[in-house]
């Protein structure tokens, strides 16, 4: 991790992201859209930034869809995959995105992970993917890291 990486996600929300998904790739546009409080940072799984925070938590493959990690660096840092992953990352946002985050978190977790898992293993039939983890607008790229190894 480099200084300006640690910088940049040091007490925030880290998501991972599938670089290659279009449908991960319009997620983190949703959330950079929505993020007014600028909250959440971003890095691709296959970036060397996001091996290196899933090693730290014991991961050593690509999980099926998006990791969040909130409080980034500090000792309260928690980490949330798949469909806990979205809730949480909803919750950051203002309304009306944190109560869908929050009615997402009642659903039961087995229910929401069912879901989740037939949109992850069907993500490249119905939206594609890219060669390559697109590049952001300039305005945006202080907050995708990793992207540019």
């Amino acid at each position: 991790m480099t200084e300006p990486e640690r910088a940049e996600i040091e007490g925030r929300a880290l998501l991972l992201y599938d670089g290659v998904c279009a449908l991960c790739n319009g997620v983190v546009q949703f959330l950079l859209k929505h993020d007014r409080q600028d909250q959440l940072r971003y890095a691709p799984l296959q970036s060397t930034l996001g091996r290196e925070i899933l090693g730290r938590f014991g991961i050593r493959t690509f999980p099926d869809g998006v990791v969040l990690l909130t409080d980034a660096l500090k000792p309260q840092e928690r980490l949330y995959n798949r469909s806990d992953a979205v809730a949480k990352a909803l919750k950051l946002l203002p309304a009306p995105w944190r109560l869908l985050g929050q009615l997402l978190s009642l659903v039961p977790k087995t229910l929401r992970e069912f879901g989740y898992g037939i949109v992850a293993r069907l993500r490249y039939r119905i939206l594609g993917r890219y060669d390559t983890c697109p590049l952001p607008p300039l305005d945006q790229r202080r907050k995708l890291l990793g992207v540019y190894e």
